[in-house]
């Protein structure tokens, strides 16, 4: 009888599960999201930051991506397990090879029984930290622990006024390294400037649940 409650849970369980697909078009964007740097970073589909993907535990997560920069990129899911399909992990050179430019690869990602807070970044030439990044959220399928009325995503990240490339061409051609000018980075609340980005409003007597994802 057990067994068969098992049996049934997972065919429940599994019949619940949906395949949520993503066009990704990988590429160069231009903005200010300190607020004051006017600087080249990577958005998808035009957009920096690019919008937080909402899946629930069990979900079938398929991101197809273009790669319209000049150079080789790829993506990862920070915290997903990948058991048995670990080419679809990311790390260029590591598990795959890099999505060359003007190519395309999809990703097929099995949330599984995983749920949480994850986000989702590039894994190619340190791209997340020019902006190739994104939370992810597995929606459990269980009860909380604790109920809530509301969820509220905060994320916290580093942003340097120059290109990744530019600051690595630069502390490859120093000799000594004790010689570095610091170039401290912004910090980013929310994608951009904590005196620009959205204020977040709390209700009295309201519960609220904060995923807090440091992107830097």
């Amino acid at each position: 009888m057990f067994c068969h409650f098992i049996a049934f849970a997972a065919i429940v369980f599994n019949s619940l599960a949906a395949r949520v697909e993503l066009d990704w078009d990988v590429g160069y964007v231009f903005g200010a999201r300190d607020g004051y740097t006017f600087k080249r970073g990577i958005g998808v589909n035009g957009d920096s930051p690019f919008p937080p993907v909402h899946v629930t535990q069990g979900d079938t997560l398929v991101i197809n991506v273009r790669n319209s920069l000049d150079v080789p990129t790829s993506i990862h899911v920070h915290g997903l397990f990948n058991n048995g399909t670990n080419y679809y992990d990311g790390p260029d050179m590591v598990t795959q090879c890099g999505i060359p430019p003007g190519e395309s690869f999809t990703y097929v990602l099995e949330t599984g029984d995983q749920s949480g807070t994850f986000w989702i970044h590039g894994h190619t030439r340190h791209q997340e930290v020019d902006g190739l990044h994104t939370p992810l959220i597995i929606h459990s399928r269980k009860q909380p622990v604790i109920d809530y009325d509301e969820e509220l995503i905060m994320t916290f990240e580093d942003w340097f006024t120059t290109e990744f490339a530019v600051r690595q061409a630069y502390i490859d051609s120093l000799e000594d390294i004790r010689t570095l000018t610091s170039n401290f980075p912004k910090a980013l609340i929310n994608g951009y400037d904590g005196n620009k980005t959205a204020p977040i409003t709390f209700v009295p007597g309201k519960k609220y649940r904060l995923r807090v994802i440091s992107m830097s």
